[in-house]
């Protein structure tokens, strides 16, 4: 009975692959008319006669492969195909499963309208067709959905790697005005507008790094150096403040900040003073430095070997003392403080008259006088100097 109702199946799948081939061109319209007017997705993104040519094509082959010895079809074949296509137009994935399904559903209202009303002992061999029908429609999909998912990742691993080099070209200042015009198609971001650069150090474990591509609704581009990564951020109406308060919960090291620049063009001299910027860093404390605040200890990172003359110069003798540390200490805090003694002695958890006292001692080692702008202009700069070179 088994074998009986087999060979049916296999008659009756021929006698629809047949009529099915006739009306080959019928079946094509009516399934990218459906699949065009249920999903806007393919009206978008796949042309008109490229989705007629290849759902009469894949109809073709698909219709053939059941006439034909397993080893000898290309249906699933051609799925990959049509599954790679569709990822290179940007067709969703979604949409091209759906596709397969709607395939199934008018193939098998063709095969209805072909077998037609032919007596109740057909309906076994019908419903094992049926059967045969879905299963080799599934198999195509999940070819052609495997298809789409690899062709994918080498698109995104292409597009990746054309984002990164845009982005080196501009961070190293190696874009002119062609070249940024190209680097903002393939960034997605106006040639020209605010912008900013941000460099950070890399924590102890830069593979565990992961840094969102919108914080606080401003969008950064990431890039990773060998010792430090690198964020262009497009500022759009937004202030340097802003950038600074979405940075804060997000970076574990220090960072510098760049000025704004106005276009991608300028980034290149960005990066390099982001740098600087974080270069006035110290300390193990992640901080952030804007460098449009620490313009005096960028000036010393900069001039290294003039800074350490003026170090040496002015607070030498400090440095030599047996409290120099202490002094250090001291002088730092009274200028933080703007010269208030009772909010460095709060600092220092130690009598405002013990600041005084230090504040003395560092007049008479170094014959500066924090009471006088030049002097205080030296006095700031040697400690930054002190501060922010290992070698003084």
């Amino acid at each position: 009975m088994r074998s009986r109702t087999e060979s049916e199946v296999r008659e009756l799948l021929r006698t629809s692959a047949a009529g099915l081939l006739e009306r080959l061109p019928e079946l094509a319209d009516e399934l990218v008319r459906r699949g065009r007017e249920s999903d806007e997705a393919y009206r978008m993104t796949v042309p008109f006669e490229d989705h007629w040519k290849s759902t009469h094509e894949g109809l073709r082959i698909g219709i053939t492969a059941i006439l034909q010895p397993r080893h000898e079809r290309r249906d699933v074949a051609y799925a990959q195909t049509v599954g790679r296509r569709r990822a290179e137009f940007g067709l969703p994935l979604d949409s091209l499963m759906r596709s397969y399904r709607l395939a199934a559903q008018v193939t098998w209202n063709g095969v209805i309208d072909i077998i037609g009303d032919q007596g109740q002992e057909r309906l076994p061999a019908l419903l094992r067709s049926a059967t045969h029908l879905w299963h080799a429609i599934d198999r195509q999909a999940v070819a052609a959905a495997d298809a789409y998912r690899r062709r994918e990742n080498e698109l995104l691993g292409r597009t990746n790697q054309r984002v990164n080099a845009m982005l080196d070209a501009l961070l190293e200042g190696r874009a002119d005005s062609a070249v940024a015009g190209v680097a903002a198609d393939a960034l997605g971001l106006p040639e020209h507008g605010r912008y900013a650069v941000v460099a950070t150090r890399l924590p102890a474990q830069p593979d565990r790094v992961h840094r969102p591509d919108e914080i606080g609704g401003l969008r950064f581009l990431w890039r990773m150096r060998p010792d430090l990564e690198m964020a262009v951020v497009h500022l759009g109406d937004r202030e340097l403040d802003d950038l600074v308060a979405a940075l804060t919960p997000v970076v574990c090291a220090s960072a510098g900040v760049s000025p704004v620049v106005d276009s991608l063009a300028d980034l290149g001299t960005a990066r390099r003073l982001a740098e600087v910027a974080m270069r006035t860093c110290s300390g193990t404390a992640p901080e952030i430095a804007r460098l449009d605040r620490r313009l005096p200890a960028a000036l010393v990172v900069c001039q290294p070997e003039l800074a350490e003359r003026l170090a040496d110069g002015v607070l030498g003798p400090v440095i030599a003392s047996p409290d120099g540390g202490v002094l250090l200490a001291t002088l730092e805090a009274w200028l933080r403080c703007e010269g208030s003694a009772a909010r460095a002695a709060a600092e220092l958890y130690c009598h405002r008259n013990t600041v005084f006292n230090r504040v003395r001692r560092i007049e008479q080692l170094t014959g500066r006088s924090p009471a006088r702008p030049l002097d205080v202009v030296e006095l700031s700069l040697a400690l930054d100097a002190v501060r922010l070179l290992p070698d003084t």
